[in-house]
């Protein structure tokens, strides 16, 4: 077996340090350890242990669940897309993104006793959502194990959304032109997914949950980043920057946090 190349474990170190994981020498921090508890990607990961500042973990671990799925919670039958993308389009109601509409799904699925007829009738694939469910329980138990509480926060979607950035922000994208979007770390020209019900609305700044090459290169499931003004083209030219900014507007952890959570 052929080692990994210097250079991805490089981009790897720098990732787990910008995430807070790995202090200055390379040592594991108590929130690495605690992240190392998740089976996840770093960034979902991240994103649990930081529900605990926010006191939403209840609806993070929701929405990472319903995101370690994939992209495969709704269907469109080829004799009924009129109607299966009003039927999706009706969880993006208030302009909200990707994550949150995967949350509004997850809780409407609960609300009916988890009823396979009610995903018949919102076109969504029953089979998925019981997979998301099974995840979900899992991650519960992982929390007990960290000593994360499961709260909730369902009327406070802003902090929902900064736990959501504190795993995600290095996958920030502002709108280019022509519809397309370049992000911020690699200054990659990307498109918005079909799929993505912000697709439409095109906002300035994006948080995207994945980087996905078909014929085009797309960022899927998307979540709103609040608009920076006067300040984009900084921001554009410097990450650090951004991310003294997404500190200054609470969108991350402060250093200083009681919980240890920072950016390096």
């Amino acid at each position: 077996m052929d080692p990994p190349p210097s250079e991805a474990l490089v981009k790897a170190l720098e990732l787990l340090y910008a995430l807070g994981a790995l202090n200055s020498v390379g040592e594991l921090t108590l929130v690495g350890k605690n992240m190392a508890e998740f089976p996840l990607d770093p960034k979902l990961s991240k994103m649990i242990v930081a529900s605990d500042t926010y006191k939403c973990s209840e609806e993070i671990n929701t929405i990472a669940a319903m995101l370690d799925v994939g992209n495969s919670i709704f269907y469109c039958p080829k004799d009924k897309q009129v109607q299966a993308d009003k039927a999706k389009m009706n969880f993006h109601s208030g302009d909200v993104g990707d994550h949150i509409a995967l949350l509004k799904v997850y809780n409407s699925w609960k609300e009916t006793n988890f009823s396979t007829q009610w995903c018949y009738e919102n076109f969504i694939q029953v089979r998925s959502m019981k997979r998301a469910r099974d995840i979900r329980d899992q991650l519960e138990g992982l929390l007990e194990r960290v000593g994360i509480e499961l709260t909730s926060n369902a009327n406070d979607l802003v902090a929902v959304k900064k736990a959501i950035a504190s795993g995600f922000f290095p996958n920030s994208a502002k709108l280019h032109n022509y519809g397309s979007y370049r992000t911020l770390k690699n200054r990659q020209t990307v498109i918005i997914h079909p799929s993505s019900g912000l697709a439409q609305l095109l906002p300035r700044w994006v948080i995207y949950h994945e980087l996905v090459l078909t014929t085009k290169e797309y960022i899927r499931q998307l979540k709103r980043r609040k608009c920076i003004v006067g300040r984009d083209e900084q921001l554009t030219k410097n990450p650090t920057l951004l991310l003294a900014t997404l500190l200054e507007m609470e969108l991350l952890p402060s250093p200083g946090s009681a919980t240890n959570l920072r950016i390096g």
